[in-house]
């Protein structure tokens, strides 16, 4: 791995304290502005449904102009974002800063786009695994962060996630080099921009249905994330500072799994078996961890479902980006990351929609949901598998 690499994994970890200081503190801070569960859950929604529209004109545009200058209006997109929404008063500015912050979110798809530019087809996999490894390291230190913050104020997370942006935005400005080698031609239409490969990217062969995969994959992890926050709150009897806590036991274990597990794993067996088994993990982790309303078994469980979940999202890239040609990394990318997005626009209100806030048990059901789908995911992996199986086997 060169400086351009891991250059660009700083960038990524740093990007990635940005988000994870936000993430145990986001349903919270929407309670502070009167919004019930289900309004929460657009606070969510709202970012990834702005992502879902945006990422695939940036990742065509870095296709064609660069990456480096493409990361640079992301990197400032979520700078002024988050400084508006520490500020607000208001819920309606609450949720067009994190409209903003959604419509200049390519940062992730443009890492992985850089990624793919400079690394060979055989170590792609573990190039994507440290570059997950680097975010994963975002969500140990992103959440000690914000406990940090929490001591002043949830809206002071927000003001330190944008200080954090600024730094990253620096380091893309003044250090990290242009790494795309063929650049694609000019577009003539809105089209070209990359929002008609929304719809073309369906049908493109291999590509296509991991971005189908990816989508449902993205819609039951979100119903997860987003309800185990009110379970964890609500049913469990915990608070702001232990539910950050939980946060950062996630990272713990997905660093080591994707700078350690993911290396051994990709030596010993193929990407899609381990894709299979990642999905299965996590489908039957989702559905026993509402069974036992105590703190302790929902660690434990949670312990099980870290393991194993950090790698499917470092997987499903390492596939696509080898099923994708070199001049079309960055469109591939932001088409993922444009289904990821949308997701998870879908993930939060599904759940938010399950909960009835005067009902207690009703907050486990989204679990059992999320659960259920999965395990109908991963079915849809393991018969489609031949659509998508890479033809390089990956190596250290």
């Amino acid at each position: 791995m060169n400086r351009k690499f891991w250059i660009t994994a700083l960038i990524a970890f740093i990007n990635s304290l940005s988000l994870t200081i936000l993430l145990p503190i986001i349903y919270l801070y929407g309670k502070q502005f009167g919004l019930n569960d289900f309004q929460t859950s657009f606070l969510f929604s709202i970012y990834s449904l702005a992502q879902f529209f945006a990422t695939p004109v940036i990742g065509k545009l870095s296709d064609r102009f660069g990456r480096k200058p493409l990361l640079i209006i992301s990197l400032a997109g979520t700078v002024i974002a988050n400084f508006i929404a520490g500020n607000a008063t208001t819920a309606i500015v609450l949720f067009l800063a994190r409209f903003l912050d959604g419509i200049t979110g390519g940062n992730n798809s443009v890492a992985q786009a850089i990624i793919s530019d400079i690394t060979t087809p055989e170590n792609r996999a573990k190039g994507f695994g440290i570059l997950g490894a680097a975010f994963g390291l975002g969500f140990i230190l992103g959440p000690a962060i914000s406990l940090l913050a929490q001591e002043i104020s949830l809206g002071a997370s927000f003001f330190v996630s944008s200080a954090i942006a600024l730094v990253a935005l620096l380091i893309t400005i003044f250090f990290l080099p242009e790494t795309i080698q063929t650049k694609a031609e000019r577009g003539h239409n809105i089209f070209d921009l990359g929002l008609g490969n929304l719809i073309k990217g369906l049908a493109t062969p291999n590509i296509g249905i991991l971005l189908i995969i990816n989508f449902f994959i993205g819609t039951t992890f979100t119903i997860f994330t987003y309800a185990f926050q009110p379970y964890f709150i609500n049913v469990l009897g915990q608070n702001s500072k232990s539910l950050t806590l939980m946060f950062l036991l996630f990272g713990v274990l997905g660093v080591i799994m994707q700078t350690l597990g993911i290396s051994i794993l990709t030596r010993k067996f193929e990407l899609v078996n381990i894709l299979f088994l990642a999905l299965f993990v996590r489908s039957l982790s989702f559905s026993l961890m509402p069974i036992v309303p105590s703190i302790v078994y929902f660690v434990s469980i949670t312990i099980l479902f870290s393991i194993l979940n950090s790698l499917v999202q470092p997987i499903i890239n390492t596939l696509i980006s080898l099923n994708s040609k070199p001049e079309e990394q960055g469109t591939a990318m932001g088409l993922n990351s444009s289904y990821l997005s949308i997701s998870n626009a879908f993930g939060p209100v599904i759940a938010g929609m399950v909960i009835n806030q005067s009902n207690p048990t009703t907050y486990g059901y989204p679990l059992y949901l999320a659960g259920t789908l999965t395990f109908l995911v991963f079915l849809l992996a393991v018969f489609t598998r031949k659509r998508y199986a890479p033809k390089v086997k990956p190596r250290q």
